[in-house]
């Protein structure tokens, strides 16, 4: 369960909680992000963590190990299971740009530090991303290492040249497209567009949704703000009139400060445990349609490879016939094509079996994630009411009695 009255090390959503470690022999795998320090000054300044690992797992080097992180290590950490899991849905990170002034408030702060233990769970939790080698890297290599496998990923940090050639391509690609030379070819099965149309449906109702759960933080912080200068304005106000009335608006006064510290409290506990959630979820679509794309790719790739398997296959009937010469070099060059396209549809066959049972999980854990929630706001607002008709009803026999006399 979500509490507002968390220590910072707790992780409200977190898959693996104290029930993976409880259990002695069972194996398990358990990770927190704690303890956010500054470190640098001026633009250089970063937030770096502590990241504890505990498991029972033979793969990993101890029971326990503890790595200092910062926000581009879990950006790498990101980024390579994205290149080498197609189909998977990647979980989110928090965004990583914040305006200059917030980037290091106490609450900023907090919220990604929340957001990063979610994300290296959701990792731990799932039954492929957990077994990865670069999770193993990442809560295990020290800062030394983790800047090494940053800096030199083989493969994957290409040189300037390279990356002008592939402008160059996608500059080609998209001349071509805008001209009506060529028409991007696209998956279309009613079961996909249906999957896309959700998609897109939700990411903008969630999107929505945050937007007012926003709202609400800010209009619960303003009247508390209000409240606390209204319990102000009243005491000074009973001080000028002495007697009986200064000792019931002093009354008065002390619960309105009371009420806005209350709803102080509950705007916190709106944002990390309504609003927060609801972010995280916009964030989690968004890597859907990350996967989508990715799904978009392979179908074209396998699209594109079969027709010009097809292509070749009947010219080289005609070969075989009209220019025999030629014929076994076109052989073995369509043999190459055709061991190509069977790879390349295998590859989008495998990403839409992987997508099909990334979706089934998506929304079991959105349907527990969403509901504890809702859950949590309703608990909260039914607290506040209480209290704030607790306090009003406490001062309204002396109120009375006041305007009576």
């Amino acid at each position: 369960m979500i509490s507002p009255e968390r220590s910072p090390s707790q992780s409200p959503r977190s898959p693996a909680g104290p029930g993976a470690a409880a259990a002695a022999v069972a194996p398990f795998l358990s990770i927190s992000v704690t303890d956010p320090v500054k470190m640098g000054t001026g633009v250089q300044a970063y937030i770096s963590y502590r990241v504890i690992t505990k498991t029972n797992l033979p793969e990993f080097e101890g029971p326990e190990k503890i790595v200092i992180r910062r926000y581009s290590d879990f950006e790498w950490l990101h980024d390579r299971l994205a290149e080498k899991y197609k189909g998977i849905f990647i979980p989110p990170l928090p965004e990583k740009n914040a305006v200059e002034k917030f980037r290091f408030s106490k609450e900023f702060i907090e919220l990604r530090r929340q957001a990063l233990d979610l994300f290296v769970n959701r990792i731990a939790s799932h039954p492929e991303l957990k077994q990865s080698e670069v999770l193993r890297v990442f809560l295990q290599a020290d800062e030394e290492k983790m800047d090494r496998a940053r800096s030199y990923e083989t493969g994957i940090f290409k040189k300037p040249a390279d990356f002008l050639q592939m402008f160059k391509d996608v500059q080609s690609k998209v001349s071509d497209v805008v001209l009506g030379k060529e028409k991007p070819v696209e998956e279309s099965t009613p079961e996909y567009e249906k999957l896309k149309n959700y998609i897109f449906e939700l990411e903008n109702h969630l999107a929505e949704a945050q937007k007012q759960a926003y709202r609400l933080v800010k209009r619960h912080r303003e009247l508390g703000q209000s409240l606390a200068e209204f319990g102000k304005a009243i005491k000074l106000l009973g001080a000028c009139e002495g007697d009986v009335m200064e000792k019931v608006f002093s009354e008065v006064g002390s619960k309105s400060e009371m009420l806005s510290i209350k709803l102080q409290r509950e705007a916190d506990n709106l944002l990390f445990n309504f609003e927060e959630p609801l972010k995280d979820y916009v964030r989690a679509v968004q890597s859907i349609k990350a996967t989508m794309m990715d799904r978009a790719n392979a179908f074209r790739q396998h699209f594109d490879l079969d027709q010009e398997r097809k292509y070749k296959e009947l010219n080289l009937e005609k070969l075989k016939f009209m220019n025999p010469e030629k014929y076994a070099e076109a052989e073995s060059e369509f043999r190459e094509l055709k061991a190509d396209s069977e790879e390349a549809t295998k590859k989008f066959e495998h990403i839409v079996r992987l997508m099909n049972e990334e979706h089934a999980r998506f929304q079991e854990e959105k349907t527990a994630d969403i509901g504890l929630a809702f859950h949590e706001f309703a608990k909260g607002q039914a607290k506040l009411a209480k209290d704030i008709a607790d306090a009003w009803r406490s001062v309204l026999p002396k109120l009375e009695a006041c305007s009576t006399s």
